[in-house]
């Protein structure tokens, strides 16, 4: 995890080992060791335990006793609430997002959903993850819903171990792109119902997966 500018506060560590965990550079059960965090993002020791205590309360960090600090383990029960969670605020920001959108905003998403296409139908499955982040992120942008996108973000840093594993799960992108379309088509159309509609499909898909990957063999 490596930073662009010199980071001093302790909202500044905050956000960049959010973003690491997002990003998948820090992986659920690493050890954040204040010294390193605190050389390599510029901050001091006392700004860094301020930062992983804040952390801790977002349910992204856990301290462990002798043991200091890592990123939280999450199980797949606790993914399934996060995702029903998601799936009611990002339902939300999809209505919004179509009622907000604009034309050059319309031409952005319909382009990204024929790169999306494209990535399923060369098998490049990291880049279409990667898409699939970035259809994402952009619907709840163009909603300007500012205290979803808050929500949304902090459950979606807790949730990434599992987001990953089901993209790379075979077969996974090629359920997952007709529904990312139809959010394209609701928000596009400027449909709020059927966006919102779309965003909950997909995420109820997403607990399915999710419910069977923990299912018995």
């Amino acid at each position: 995890m490596s930073t662009d500018t010199k980071v001093v506060s302790q909202a500044d560590v905050a956000t960049a080992v959010r973003r690491g965990i997002l990003a998948g550079e820090l992986v659920a059960g690493q050890r954040l060791v204040e010294a390193e965090l605190s050389e390599s993002l510029g901050a001091s020791r006392g700004a860094v335990r301020a930062a992983l205590i804040d952390l801790t309360h977002e349910g992204l960090v856990e301290r462990i006793a002798n043991r200091g600090a890592r990123v939280r383990v999450v199980s797949v029960e606790e993914a399934l609430h996060i995702t029903e969670v998601r799936m009611a605020v990002e339902g939300l920001c999809g209505a919004k997002a179509a009622e907000r959108i604009t034309d050059q905003e319309i031409s952005a998403l319909r382009a990204l959903g024929q790169e999306m296409t494209e990535a399923v139908e060369n098998g490049d499955v990291v880049g279409y993850s990667q898409l699939n982040q970035r259809l994402h992120e952009s619907v709840i942008a163009i909603a300007a819903q500012p205290v979803a996108a808050e929500v949304l973000s902090r459950l979606r840093a807790r949730n990434v171990r599992h987001q990953f594993r089901l993209a790379f799960r075979a077969g996974r992108p090629q359920v997952s792109l007709p529904q990312h379309l139809a959010i394209i088509e609701g928000v596009c159309a400027r449909d709020p119902q059927a966006a919102e509609a779309a965003v909950r499909a997909h995420l109820g898909s997403v607990l399915e997966a999710l419910a069977e990957s923990d299912a018995p063999a």
